[in-house]
């Protein structure tokens, strides 16, 4: 028997949710709370939770959010020969390429490595095959750093297009976004057996003393791998670090020694540095007492 404590008993599961839903949800986060409760009364399941979250959250990312920033688009440059295409479609294992002249900032047009099939026939192969591919390129398709996800997803799929150049409000590219990103928003990472292989290492090590440093690595990062303490206030990645030590944008092989590192460009373009060399400078010995 139940005992009058004198409070109303406490609305089931199924009478929040009833509720809720003819209340009319107000704002998002009344309609997410309308999801949780489901969620947690198994009528939805978490997966579905999750992409449902997803969804509502697109409407407030924009492109900058998702892009593959400038420094880390795999392309090809124009006047590569075929066997150079190749290399770099087997290496990447990526299956759409922007064919850039004489920077980043000068995107051509996208190559699709499918176009590639009919060159590697021997009975097609001729010496201009090279020149004829990149005269055939398909449209690059420019959106700027604002545009909002939802909306881009829906242009995507009634263009029927695949990848866009994302840009900077003074023209130049800062990266590029794949509808695959869009929806990784939605139902999560989408990973296959190429993955793993082709993603690039914000910081690898080529020997003992030798590092290739992604320019853009946030500098807090950079601090927790080696150790170190520089200060964040005045710019957020190494590149910013650099472009502050250098005094001007450095050019290729350029060199700076920043407290006990030695630093070479290894590639920048004419907007920003994008990856360099470290070493370590040997400490001198402490003098004796």
């Amino acid at each position: 028997m139940n005992e009058d404590n004198g409070k109303p008993p406490s609305p089931s599961w199924l009478e929040r949710l009833t509720q809720l839903v003819h209340t009319d949800p107000k704002d998002r986060e009344e309609l997410l709370t309308v999801f949780r409760v489901a969620t947690e009364n198994t009528i939805i399941n978490e997966d579905s939770f999750s992409m449902l979250e997803g969804v509502l959250k697109m409407s407030d990312m924009q492109a900058r959010d998702i892009m593959v920033p400038r420094s880390l688009m795999v392309v090809i440059e124009k006047g590569t020969d075929l066997q150079g295409i190749l290399e770099k479609v087997i290496a990447s294992a990526h299956s759409r390429f922007p064919v850039i002249g004489d920077d980043r900032d000068d995107v051509l047009g996208i190559l699709l490595a499918k176009d590639l099939l009919n060159y590697f026939n021997p009975n097609n192969l001729e010496k201009d095959s090279s020149q004829h591919l990149m005269d055939n390129l398909r449209q690059a398709i420019v959106v700027p750093e604002s545009k909002r996800l939802d909306v881009l997803l829906k242009e995507f799929r009634v263009n029927r297009h695949h990848m866009a150049i994302v840009v900077d409000e003074y023209g130049g590219v800062s990266g590029l976004v794949t509808i695959e990103d869009i929806l990784e928003e939605i139902v999560g990472e989408i990973e296959d057996e190429t993955d793993v292989e082709s993603e690039v290492a914000m910081i690898e090590e080529l020997s003992d003393n030798k590092w290739l440093v992604q320019a853009q690595i946030d500098i807090e990062e950079f601090n927790d791998y080696f150790k170190v303490n520089f200060e964040d206030d005045e710019y957020d990645t190494v590149s910013g670090l650099l472009l502050q030590s250098f005094g001007h944008l450095p050019t290729k092989d350029e060199t700076v020694v920043i407290e006990n590192f030695n630093i070479k460009i290894v590639e920048a373009d004419n907007r920003r540095i994008l990856s360099i060399h470290l070493s370590l400078l040997e400490k001198p010995d402490d003098p004796e007492e």
